[in-house]
């Protein structure tokens, strides 16, 4: 979609929800230096965000929330748009376009919810970033547990995992995924995500998920963990593609400043697909990555509403020394 219609449909979208919608916002913009080796050894301006979220009841126990999102300086996206049916905590009704709630990052992955500027290795790699789908999701609390499954078109055959979004279904298979949990204590949550769908264009071969997250609060302490497993089934004359990845994230209150660092790891390999794939056709030149990644960082909380972040990545490749460390600075606010 060319920019000036993209902007011509966001405007148009804000006039006629205005009136008759709650309006939350947020807006960031970053600054990266790397390492000669890092493709951007000159320091660049770049990925500028902005999001609009809708919301409003349309009657007892039903409403609807919508997000568009301004990213990558040129275009605009849907984030989410779907009705919900609500008639209890114990289950609710959406139907449209969702966040996949795989983990816990890919649902709160807004530049305001995130300590870390860039997403953790597992989550760049194995989903596209902000996975959405269109179908349908019940969720739900019930004391101590927590539960989602939906029903929708599902990740497309491509490249790699991270370029796998799509809207229409390729096939005729439906993908289905859960993800459920305990919240053992206050502060204390632990869930774990499966997915499974059909993702070539012939409708033989499955796409399988995993995935455990942690989260735990404590005053002034908190510890994030996600660990994610991917296998792809290809051609019978092709080893299925494999890979997994986590991320162990930390961080510190201390008054307006907030310590953080992570330890990232992604394994990654598929002798089938990689670059110049080309659907049910040709094989691509295969992928294998296997590399690790040391992140420390601060935010500094300018206000309420207003974060101020600065990282410092240390990458490291298998049997590889590339100098492609990265620097990167961030403001964040919402609204």
């Amino acid at each position: 979609m060319k920019f000036k219609n993209s902007i011509l449909i966001l405007f148009f979208f804000i006039f006629i929800t205005q009136a008759q919608s709650e309006t939350n916002g947020y807006l960031s913009f970053e600054y990266t230096k790397g390492q000669d080796e890092s493709g951007i050894s000159w320091g660049t301006f770049q990925n500028v965000q902005f999001g609009l979220i809708f919301s409003g009841e349309i009657a007892p126990k039903i409403d609807y929330t919508s997000e568009m999102r301004f990213r990558n300086e040129s275009k605009i996206e849907m984030e989410q748009a779907y009705l919900r049916i609500k008639p209890s905590a114990s289950f609710s009704l959406k139907l449209g376009l969702y966040l996949v709630p795989f983990g816990r990052y890919n649902s709160s992955n807004r530049p305001y919810q995130t300590m870390l500027v860039k997403p953790p290795l597992n989550v760049e790699n194995l989903f596209p970033l902000s996975w959405r789908d269109i179908g349908v999701l019940v969720e739900g609390k019930l004391s101590g547990f927590f539960y989602s499954a939906y029903l929708g078109n599902g990740l497309a055959e491509s490249k790699d995992l991270s370029t796998a979004q799509q809207f229409k279904d390729n096939n005729k298979d439906k993908a289905k995924g859960l993800r459920i949990g305990l919240s053992l204590s206050q502060g204390l949550e632990v869930a774990f995500s499966y997915y499974r769908g059909k993702y070539d264009e012939g409708n033989e071969r499955n796409l399988i998920l995993k995935g455990v997250d942690l989260r735990w609060i404590s005053e002034g302490f908190q510890l994030l963990s996600e660990y994610s497993k991917a296998e792809m089934e290809n051609p019978t004359s092709f080893f299925n593609g494999k890979a997994e990845g986590y991320f162990v994230q930390i961080s510190f209150d201390m008054d307006k400043f907030r310590p953080v660092g992570s330890y990232q790891l992604l394994k990654y390999k598929d002798i089938y697909h990689g670059e110049d794939f080309i659907a049910r056709d040709y094989g691509g030149q295969g992928i294998r990555d296997e590399r690790s990644r040391w992140t420390v960082g601060l935010v500094y909380f300018v206000s309420q509403n207003v974060f101020f972040k600065v990282e410092y990545e240390l990458n490291r490749e298998k049997e590889v020394e590339l100098k492609n460390n990265l620097l990167l600075i961030q403001i964040a606010l919402n609204f």
